[in-house]
């Protein structure tokens, strides 16, 4: 039978961003679904859904979870930065057969307080982010994401982002605002294999916040660490490198599963 990815990208994207790693799981014999969030279904210069900037990190679980629902069977989840979130968050309700979590964003509990975290958004802080749509300038997307990029494909990237939920940041970013603590995942709901993929030079999501992320499913949980790579490790030169790499692991985490 085929397997099923779903990939679930992150802050300010869209489906589109999955285009080298659909291809490439695609002519390895999966079939591959790439949502696009709620309200992320926009062109770039439009201006966003007002109702984006309240719009919750559950909210986007439940459309996944409905997407989900619809399939025979239980998919492989694969989430970038907070497509990673959401993976895990998806995975504690049982309804993922892997995850593979690529720079992920931490949930709730993970410290990530480091300065190039801070810088990362730095252009997204404005009064009452926390409830409106907000998008990063390109000089903070190239410092936060994209510097590892030729300078022709910074530009190309940039333009094809759209704006995010300021809910959705808060809920990731600032915890100890959140009373509900959305982001919160337990570990103990999620016994499904579990690839943790970090980048040695990110700064969004740093591979020392990842590495935490990766400990806390210990249990079920293999972590890979790449130099010379950073979070957009969907688009990155040597992209390749870590596809394959997760082809293999697939092969030998659904097998041994078995």
């Amino acid at each position: 039978m085929t397997k099923t990815i779903v990939m679930i990208h992150g802050m300010w994207g869209g489906g589109w961003y999955w285009e080298n790693y659909k291809k490439f799981f695609e002519a390895k014999g999966y079939h591959c679904i790439t949502p696009t969030l709620r309200f992320h279904d926009m062109a770039p210069k439009e201006p966003p859904n007002p109702q984006l900037g309240t719009t919750s990190l559950l909210d986007y679980a439940e459309d996944l979870e409905k997407e989900i629902n619809k399939l025979d069977t239980l998919p492989i989840l694969m989430g970038h930065s907070m497509g990673g979130l959401l993976a895990q968050i998806l995975g504690s309700r049982g309804l993922a057969e892997a995850l593979i979590l690529l720079t992920p964003a931490a949930p709730c509990g993970v410290n990530t307080l480091k300065i190039s975290v801070i810088r990362s958004f730095c252009s997204t802080f404005t009064w009452g982010f926390w409830r409106k749509p907000g998008r990063q300038t390109f000089n903070g997307a190239v410092y936060s994401m994209l510097h590892l990029l030729p300078a022709e494909e910074q530009k190309e990237t940039f333009d094809k982002f759209v704006y995010e939920s300021g809910q959705a940041a808060c809920e990731i970013g600032l915890t100890f605002f959140d009373s509900k603590r959305v982001s919160k995942v337990d570990e103990s709901k999620i016994t499904c294999p579990v690839l943790v993929v970090a980048g040695s030079e990110d700064r969004i999501t740093p591979a020392s916040v990842v590495r935490k992320v990766a400990d806390k499913y210990k249990a079920v949980s293999t972590y890979k660490e790449f130099a010379n790579h950073a979070h957009w490790v969907v688009g990155e030169p040597g992209w390749q490198e870590i596809a394959e790499y997760i082809f293999d692991w697939l092969n030998q985490a659904l097998n041994e599963s078995r």
